[in-house]
């Protein structure tokens, strides 16, 4: 009877415990959850890919290597002026920043190399820089992006210059003192450099614009993410304000002439 009763209630002991241990799946579901997670993850990584993407097709390289190249042209140069200080000033000061189109030698075609250009705008060169006498100035000033496009400049109108003297008007590697001391050491002919630091020199008294006669900017060239001088942010503000440092008003006086090569 005991035994009966003692395997009863142990039969019973495993009948509860095969009902406590029904609801295993619980777990399976909670494992579920997660992977539910893990591809509402994946989509939204995807949904970034394919964003990424998109925006690579926007870059400004991928447009301007599919444009063809164009010259630039002195409205060019009076819209982005108008661009640049329309926040800035009123009406009356924008109509002031206008120039004459008299002021604007002709413009590169495409068709030119440096020094076939600056003999086209300036064919009385030689007699030119004869008569220049004065320190701390130059008759003609090529304005650039960078200093190794300057050295490129150089380099590439030496057909023009002949015996010019010609300085050095950038930061890398030389110093504002040594600039100034050239400048006041010796009669220069030819001025090559980047915006910024021809500013501060004029800002320090070491350089005279005055005596400026040609204005030109390396309008047209590209660097190697297809952009111009005039397409990077700084170039464009300091261009500006060197502009506004006597240039406009040499140039409203017809002494000064400006061209974009």
């Amino acid at each position: 009877m005991h035994g009966e009763a003692s395997d009863g209630e142990g039969g019973g002991d495993t009948e509860v415990m095969q009902q406590e241990t029904v609801p295993v799946p619980v777990p399976s579901e909670e494992t579920k959850q997660p992977k539910e997670c893990f591809l509402i993850q994946s989509k939204e990584r995807k949904e970034n890919t394919t964003k990424t993407r998109k925006r690579k097709k926007k870059k400004i390289t991928d447009v301007l290597a599919k444009s063809e190249p164009k010259p630039g042209l002195p409205e060019d140069l009076q819209k982005l002026m108008k661009d640049y200080y329309s926040s800035r000033r009123s009406v009356i000061e924008l109509e002031e920043l206008n120039l004459p189109d008299s002021c604007f030698l002709k413009a590169n075609d495409l068709t030119h190399s440096l020094s076939s250009y600056l003999k086209e705008i300036c064919p009385k060169w030689v007699k030119l820089r004869k008569n220049h006498s004065e320190k701390k100035s130059v008759l003609m000033l090529i304005v650039c992006s960078s200093a190794t496009r300057a050295l490129e400049l150089i380099r590439s109108m030496t057909a023009f210059r002949g015996d010019s003297k010609v300085i050095k008007l950038f930061a890398k590697h030389i110093k504002v003192q040594e600039q100034v001391k050239l400048l006041e050491k010796r009669v220069v002919h030819l001025g090559v450099g980047t915006p910024g630091r021809i500013k501060e020199l004029v800002k320090q008294g070491g350089f005279n614009l005055n005596p400026l006669k040609f204005l030109v900017f390396d309008w047209n060239w590209r660097d190697q993410k297809l952009r111009r001088m005039m397409d990077i942010p700084e170039i464009r503000k300091e261009v500006f304000e060197l502009l506004e440092m006597g240039v406009l008003s040499l140039c409203k006086s017809e002494s000064l002439k400006l061209g974009l090569f």
